[in-house]
């Protein structure tokens, strides 16, 4: 169990939230969160490099001059690999490096991810979070309130907010995210993660999941 301090938008002390951890997740697998992390990160690739080979490079395939008699070093076509603007030996193909794990694997990973976040005490708990008007400065304040002021910080919502989000986006390695929407990825790149109670509520009972474990990115 869990003892976690709640906050307002203005960095005051408000109230505590209890969550018994054992719930989210019974274990943390290091072997998993690891899996899971690399398989998002892969699917992040674009794979569309390329390099043409001789035979796709534009030009004629004639020798340049004859083999014997020229004095010169003899030489095969301007499209050979060893000249300038010729092909290369051994090309790069596009590749598609995305694959998938079971989606019980990923789930469980999701959860391992919040528990640790929360072990490890880098879970901020604010009562409410809320924006008249997107507005990246109040954003930044609150951040600088809570203590989170120049720290990668994932700002998790119980549903989506436009103002939040559009609040959020343009501030350095901040990131504006649905409770739902949570993997490990997500929850794991950031330092600190910056929740709203309502959030909590959701991965507390587990509503949060039914969706959100079976995000892809």
């Amino acid at each position: 169990m869990a003892t976690l301090p709640v906050y307002d938008a203005a960095g005051s002390e408000v109230g505590s939230y209890d969550i018994d951890t054992e719930q989210i997740a019974d274990r943390i697998s290091k072997q998993l969160l690891h899996d899971v992390v690399v398989m998002y990160q892969a699917n992040q690739r674009q794979g569309s490099r390329a390099a043409k080979t001789r035979g796709m490079v534009a030009g004629s395939k004639k020798k340049l001059y004859r083999q014997k008699g020229t004095g010169n070093a003899r030489a095969g076509g301007k499209r050979t690999n060893v000249r300038r603007g010729g092909g290369v030996a051994r090309t790069i193909a596009p590749r598609d490096y995305s694959y998938r794990l079971p989606k019980k694997a990923i789930k469980l990973a999701t959860r391992m991810a919040i528990r640790s976040k929360i072990d490890d005490g880098e879970v901020v708990v604010v009562d409410d979070l809320k924006f008249e008007e997107p507005k990246t400065s109040q954003m930044a304040g609150t951040l600088k309130a809570l203590g989170l002021g120049g720290v990668s910080t994932l700002v998790a919502t119980s549903d989506q907010d436009s103002m939040i989000y559009k609040s959020g986006r343009n501030i350095t390695g901040v990131s504006v995210a649905q409770v739902r929407d949570l993997n490990a990825l997500s929850v794991l790149r950031p330092k600190r993660m910056l929740i709203t109670k309502a959030a909590l509520d959701k991965i507390k009972d587990g509503t949060f999941a039914a969706n959100a474990e079976g995000s892809d990115e």
